[in-house]
This record gives C-alpha cells, sequence and structure tokens, in this order.
C-alpha cells in the first residue's frame, strides 16, 4: 500500500494566520479552542489539518464570514496572496453588510475619554447653568 506524502498539509491556525484573519498564530489558535472557527460544520482544534475546498465559518466579533479554501499556505505574505487563498460566500457578504449598515444607523454611545478636561468641565457648566433658568 502506498501514501501520497506529497500532499500538502497544513494546520489551520497556520493557515488562518497566513490568510490573515488573526494578527498571530496564538489568536488563530485561541479562537478555535473557543469555538469561532468551524470547520465543515464541526469544532475543530488548532492542530486540524485544512485541506483544499473546506469550508470555514469564522466569527469576529460581530461579523462572521463563510468562506471555502482555495489554496493552502503556511507563511503569511500580503494581503492579495492572502486573498488568493480563500473565496467568501455571496450569502456572507451579504450578511456582513447588511450589519454593518444596521450598526451604522445605530446610535453611537457617547463615550468618555476619563476625566473631563477643563474644556469639557466648562462646557458642562455652561449646561447645567442655561437649564436651571428655565
Amino acid at each position: 500500500m502506498q501514501f501520497n506524502d506529497n500532499v500538502e498539509k497544513y494546520r489551520i491556525d497556520k493557515w488562518l494566520f497566513a490568510a490573515r484573519f488573526f494578527k498571530t498564530r496564538s489568536l488563530a489558535a485561541d479562537a478555535i479552542e473557543r469555538g469561532r472557527v468551524i470547520l465543515n460544520e464541526q469544532r475543530v482544534k488548532p492542530a486540524k489539518v485544512v485541506a483544499v475546498g473546506d469550508t470555514l465559518t469564522i466569527r469576529i466579533g460581530n461579523a462572521q464570514y463563510v468562506i471555502k479554501v482555495l489554496a493552502l499556505s503556511n507563511q503569511r505574505g500580503s494581503a492579495t496572496q492572502a486573498q488568493q487563498l480563500y473565496s467568501e460566500t455571496d450569502e456572507s457578504r451579504q450578511q456582513r453588510e447588511m450589519l454593518a449598515a444596521r450598526m451604522k444607523a445605530q446610535p453611537q454611545p457617547f463615550f468618555t475619554k476619563g476625566r473631563p478636561t477643563k474644556r469639557d468641565r466648562r462646557e458642562i457648566e455652561r449646561l447645567i447653568s442655561s437649564q436651571d433658568e428655565f
């Protein structure tokens, strides 16, 4: 019986790093361990081998990507090289665009950056004093 040893085999965490879904391999491995990466509708471990034609579901923040693996790579290259490693489904792209539009339509919460500055404090005092006059 002969085995085909020249078939390329790459770990899923290395492939996700090379495809630029995560900034580091350890972040990719952590996301896989937490169940945010699904390979062919199954939870996997970071050492799982990925092959051409596999379907990946990746959740990053609020976004969810459903992609098909087109090529394999172990090394991180440029963004254009990374985009040639996969293709995103049209449904996935439309869902992400709809989510982005919904998030943009929502009112943005007012977050302060810590203590009010002198200018902020004076503006607050002006608002409070103008409300007291009415």
